[in-house]
């Protein structure tokens, strides 16, 4: 057995590397850098257009049923990690979201891997999902595998997405480029054992190296808030060990860890490069895209956060203090990728004419805090797959405090474009449809008149306002009460036609007038 190749399954092996370096550098006073070099598991992003089955292929590659929280059908909402072994040699595997809202975090996903995996429904084709993860594949310039994925579907056609591909000046293997491609179906298991396959060929010829005494490193992948455990984030070692006891640090966060876990939620005593791992001990989330590395002290650790926050500038918040109107939000969500994927799409929506403030942005559950919040800046919350405290859900019934609650990122956008619209003024728009010359008053009654009339242009509506003109003066204002066409109740009128019209006004209106018809309708600004 290649121990080099299997370092992870001991823990013994990076000591006994240790050992080997220090007994090295007490005889010989040197050791060259190389030897503290292992090969380390391919890291794979796969990426794809909404609903061409990235996650069920990945499901698939697992040999595993979807259970608890990630049933079949459901678009991931935040990136996930998972790692299995082919052929004795992991391969760790980051999903990413396929909606478009999830535009940065797939950006997030790509920098940390070695691999891309392209996603394609072979029946559907290239979409704009597609085109945006091969635009991010070419900019951090990794190699790149298309799954010609759903190839069990009777109307699935591979030669035209590799056509459409070429398109996008993506040539693959088949048609004469250097791109491989695999055709794959996540429901009959096709193509599985061969893409893995030329994911370990690529990795063998990438020659995926880390540093395994080298001070431990790596990036953010996830985080979120437990309710019982605290801060909690997903990471990817890409060097070094760590181990529990170990002190981190980000940009943003740092803390100690006390819990050490792989993917499934097992425990660990140690995690090697290449490993996804769930980690608990943050004072803070760390942000999703956050580089971390290990330092000695906490102080330390500490200290680094506060020189970066310094450096750092500050993000605006998403609107300005303007004469404009302002939607004030707070913004709570089960992960921090999450709230920084929903800030990121709220900013597209267009705020000429209403701003959005994002008061508070945060994971965890909606509690008093907000509830307050909301009531002294007059802000809706919005909850996106986070519970509300009980106290919490009193205190906004009392208080009148609106929170709306979602499951699915693109539902909550949605919603808050409508509400923008809502806030809006409605315009009215006024349209002219008919003039009538009076030819006789039938009655006159109070502030109503009964007229003859012929309509001499366009057409007369039941319900319509009129303006009254004697000669070039406007004399009178009104409504069209009721409209008559042979002494029958008929809704319009048409040119050439005679009527008998209801009319009410202040003014009364005399044989020779002509009456104006014209309707108003309310419309609200368009975000």
């Amino acid at each position: 057995m290649d121990p080099v190749r299997n370092y992870k399954n001991s823990t013994g092996f990076v000591k006994e590397i240790i050992m080997k370096k220090k007994t090295a550098e007490i005889s010989n006073g040197v050791e060259t850098k190389t030897q503290n070099l292992i090969t380390r598991p391919p890291v794979v992003v796969v990426l794809g257009h909404i609903d061409h089955g990235k996650s069920s292929l990945l499901n698939a590659i697992q040999k595993l049923q979807f259970t608890g929280g990630k049933p079949g059908g459901v678009i991931t909402q935040h990136i996930e990690s998972y790692q299995i072994e082919k052929d004795g040699k992991k391969i760790t595997f980051i999903d990413t979201p396929g909606h478009e809202a999830f535009s940065a975090m797939r950006s997030r996903g790509a920098k940390v891997a070695d691999i891309a995996i392209l996603v394609i429904d072979a029946a559907e084709g290239v979409k704009d999902q597609t085109k945006e993860a091969i635009s991010h594949i070419k900019k951090i310039q990794i190699p790149l595998i298309v799954a010609l994925n759903k190839i069990d579907k009777p109307e699935a056609n591979p030669e035209k997405v590799k056509r459409e591909l070429q398109k996008e000046d993506v040539l693959v293997e088949s048609l004469g480029g250097k791109v491989p491609s695999v055709e794959t179906s996540a429901k009959t298991g096709k193509g599985i054992d061969e893409l893995l396959e030329v994911v370990l060929l690529i990795a063998e010829m990438e020659d995926l190296k880390a540093d395994i005494l080298g001070p431990a490193e790596g990036v953010v992948i996830e985080s979120y808030l437990d309710k019982l455990r605290g801060p909690t984030a997903t990471l990817i070692l890409t060097q070094g060990v760590l181990r529990v006891g170990d002190v981190l640090g980000t940009n943003f966060a740092f803390g100690k860890i006390k819990n050490l876990e792989n993917f499934q939620g097992l425990p660990l005593s140690e995690a090697s490069p290449g490993d996804p791992i769930i980690v608990v001990g943050f004072e803070d989330c760390p942000r999703v895209g956050e580089k971390f590395r290990v330092f000695s002290i906490l102080e330390e650790a500490k200290n680094y956060l506060i020189q970066s926050r310094t450096k750092t500038p500050k993000e605006s918040p998403i609107g300005f203090p303007t004469e404009q109107r302002v939607l004030n939000l707070i913004l709570k969500a089960d992960f921090l990728g999450s709230t920084e994927a929903i800030e990121e799409v709220l900013k597209k929506i267009p705020q000429e004419k209403i701003i959005l403030r994002v008061l508070k942005s945060e994971v965890g559950e909606i509690n008093e805090s907000d509830i307050k919040t909301a009531k002294s800046s007059k802000a809706l919350i919005l909850g996106f797959r986070v519970k509300i405290n009980p106290f919490a859900k009193n205190l906004a019934e009392r208080e009148k405090i609106k929170i709306m609650q979602f499951q699915v990122i693109y539902d909550l956008v949605e919603e808050v474009r409508k509400l923008c619209q809502r806030f809006l003024k409605a315009e009215v728009e006024r349209i002219d449809i008919g003039r009538v010359k009076a030819l006789v008053i039938f009655l006159i009654e109070k502030n109503r008149q009964i007229i003859g009339g012929k309509v001499i242009e366009g057409e007369v509506k039941k319900g319509a306002l009129i303006e009254v003109f004697r000669g070039e003066e406007l004399i009178d204002k009104g409504r069209l009460i009721n409209l008559q066409k042979n002494k029958k109740d008929t809704e319009r009128v048409s040119k050439g036609e005679e009527c008998g019209i209801l009319y009410e006004g202040e003014t009364k209106i005399e044989e020779g007038d002509v009456l104006l018809i014209y309707t108003e309708e309310r419309k609200r600004e368009e975000i």
